[in-house]
C-alpha cells in the first residue's frame, strides 16, 4: 500500500487531505510541522510527502532541505499560499517534485499525486493512452484530442473520461464513479455524476460520434464506433 505523509499546521487541511487520499486508496500519516514529520519519515517507509511551506517549528523548506541531505528519492509535493516565483524556484532548487498553490481543488491535487507516484514508482505496465474512434487520451501528458484537435477538460471531467475509456465497451456503474472520483457513498442523494456526464458529452460528442451511452438506472458505457453497428 502506498503511504503518503501529509504535513500542514492547519488541522482542517490535514483532515481534508487525509480523507481525500484515503478515499483514493492511499494510506496516510499526518504531522503538524516539519519536525514531527521528520520523526515519522525516519521511522517508517513513506512513498510521498505532501508538505505545506508556512509552518511553525520547522517549515516546509527546512523539512525538504533536511530530507534531501540523506534521501534524494522520496518525492515531495509542496503546498503554499505564496505566489512569489522565487518561492517556487527555491522549492524546486531544494529538490521538490511539484508545487501546488493554495487554495487548490482536491481533483488537481489527486492528479498531481498520481502523476508523481507514477513517475517515481516506475510503473511500467500502466496504460497511458486510450483511444475510441477519433478520440485520443494521453493520461501521462494529461491531454485529450478529437481528430487531432485538443479538448480542454477540467480535472474531474478528465478523470471521468479516463474511467470510461479505460473500461471501453463495459458498463461503469454510478456507484463506481461516485466512489472512485468523488469519494462518495452510493446512497448519497446527488446528481453530480449525471451533471458531469452531460458536461463531457458536450465536449466529446461531435458529428455522428456519440460514444457515451446511458444504461438506465445503472450507469454508463463508452462504446467504440465499431460496436455501434
Amino acid at each position: 500500500m502506498t503511504t503518503i505523509l501529509i504535513v500542514d499546521d492547519e488541522s482542517g487541511v490535514r483532515d481534508l487531505l487525509s480523507d481525500t487520499l484515503r478515499f483514493a486508496g492511499y494510506e496516510t500519516e499526518v504531522a503538524a510541522h516539519g519536525r514531527e514529520a521528520l520523526d515519522i519519515w525516519r521511522r517508517q517507509r513513506v512513498d510521498l510527502c505532501v508538505v505545506d511551506i508556512n509552518m511553525p517549528v520547522m517549515d516546509g523548506f527546512e523539512f525538504l532541505e533536511t530530507v534531501r541531505k540523506s534521501d534524494a528519492n522520496t518525492p515531495v509535493l509542496l503546498l503554499s499560499a505564496r505566489d512569489a516565483s522565487e518561492d517556487i524556484a527555491r522549492g524546486l532548487r531544494y529538490g521538490a517534485d511539484d508545487y501546488v498553490r493554495k487554495p487548490f481543488s482536491v481533483e488537481e491535487l489527486l492528479l498531481r499525486v498520481h502523476a508523481i507516484l507514477r513517475r517515481t514508482q516506475g510503473v511500467g505496465d500502466e496504460i497511458l493512452t486510450y483511444s475510441c474512434g477519433p478520440l485520443l487520451m494521453d493520461t501521462d501528458r494529461h491531454e485529450v484530442s478529437y481528430d487531432g484537435e485538443a479538448i480542454e477538460l477540467s480535472a474531474t471531467e478528465f478523470r471521468l473520461l479516463e474511467m470510461l475509456m479505460g473500461r471501453l465497451d463495459r458498463l461503469v456503474t454510478r456507484e463506481q464513479l461516485l466512489r472512485d472520483i468523488w469519494g462518495m457513498d452510493f446512497e448519497t442523494e446527488t446528481t453530480v455524476v449525471d451533471t458531469y456526464i452531460s458536461y463531457l458529452r458536450r465536449k466529446v460528442h461531435r458529428d455522428n460520434f456519440t460514444p457515451i451511452t446511458t444504461v438506465r438506472g445503472v450507469g454508463f458505457k463508452m462504446i467504440t464506433p465499431s460496436a455501434h453497428g
